[in-house]
């Protein structure tokens, strides 16, 4: 097992690998350099390797997959993950790990928004989407994550080894923050500096369709954690619906009666039915999810006698 595994996930990042691993060598002199090579079709892995990185390969396209194959791979006390675009300077990569050798920590956040993010970040739709993402996940699951999207992360064996991976893509940040909130682990924040993308060197992240991509695992996994959160605001809004539609009806009625929309009636009958449904959906799922932080405790305690 290493002490410490650096986890670099690349995709035609020839420009920038080599820097890259060679801040790692000189920030962290005793940690692996593991570069996880995803279909690249420029020089990324014989640059890796020139610069002394260990290369493997993931060829299942996409970044949630290729973070997949790390975690399934590697064993180490503590694991950095950081991108292969030179975004994040390494003077800050001791703090990190340090917080999950010696503080315990199960996920430590390199924290870009609350340093330089949104001077050097040229494209204001992804500012603008991380910052609605922080918002939104905080609020959810009534947590204090600095920075959501952020790929500058440390972890514990414990969270690696815990955490099942389900996304494919740029969603995985999210994922991996969202399984850290649910199961109460100990997530503390670094604030990191960041610099955007060298001239030449882009972006593999579509601002829409992955950015779809995130609200979307936000809102399944608040499902999946908050069930009773989730469909009970749906039984309200079907309520409050019925109970808008209804009450002219029901005006009628009592001034004439007569019930001269009768498929109105119908349709809020229905409504409140569903709504019931909903709710009860909610409590039984609650139950489900309860369950299933009891038996993440076990899989945990496990883990750790493995360890």
């Amino acid at each position: 097992m290493d002490k410490i595994a650096v986890l670099i996930p690349c995709y035609n990042e020839a420009q920038t690998i080599g820097k890259v691993v060679g801040d790692v060598q000189k920030y962290l002199p005793e940690a692996v350099v593991y570069v996880y090579d995803n279909n690249s079709k420029d020089d990324t892995v014989e640059i890796a390797k020139a610069a002394g990185a260990v290369v493997r390969y993931e060829y299942k396209q996409g970044k949630g997959n290729v973070i997949r194959r790390m975690f399934r791979e590697i064993d180490a006390e503590c694991y950095l993950m950081i991108d292969g675009d030179d975004t994040y300077p390494l003077d800050c990569a001791r703090e990190l790990v340090d917080k999950v050798l010696h503080r315990n920590a199960d996920m430590v956040v390199g924290d870009r928004l609350s340093s330089t993010y949104f001077t050097e970040n040229k494209r204001p739709f992804h500012n603008f989407g991380n910052s609605l993402m922080r918002a939104g996940i905080n609020w959810l699951f009534k947590s204090d994550i600095k920075d959501i999207m952020t790929g500058y992360r440390a972890f514990s064996y414990e969270f690696v080894k815990t955490f099942p991976v389900f996304s494919k893509g740029f969603e995985i940040e999210t994922e991996m923050t969202i399984h850290a909130v649910n199961y109460n682990m100990q997530v503390e924040n670094v604030v990191v500096e960041y610099r955007d993308r060298p001239e030449g060197s882009e972006s593999k992240l579509n601002t829409y369709s992955d950015g779809m991509k995130v609200i979307r695992k936000m809102l399944q996994l608040y499902k999946n954690y908050k069930p009773m959160q989730f469909f009970g605001l749906i039984s309200l809004a079907l309520v409050l619906l019925a109970a808008i539609f209804v009450t002219p009806v029901f005006v009628e009625y009592f001034k004439t009666g007569l019930v001269p929309r009768v498929p109105t009636l119908i349709v809020c009958g229905f409504m409140v039915l569903a709504s019931i449904q909903s709710f009860f959906s909610g409590m039984i799922l609650a139950i489900i999810a309860a369950k299933d932080r009891k038996d993440f405790e076990y899989r945990l305690n496990c883990v750790q006698r493995k360890k």
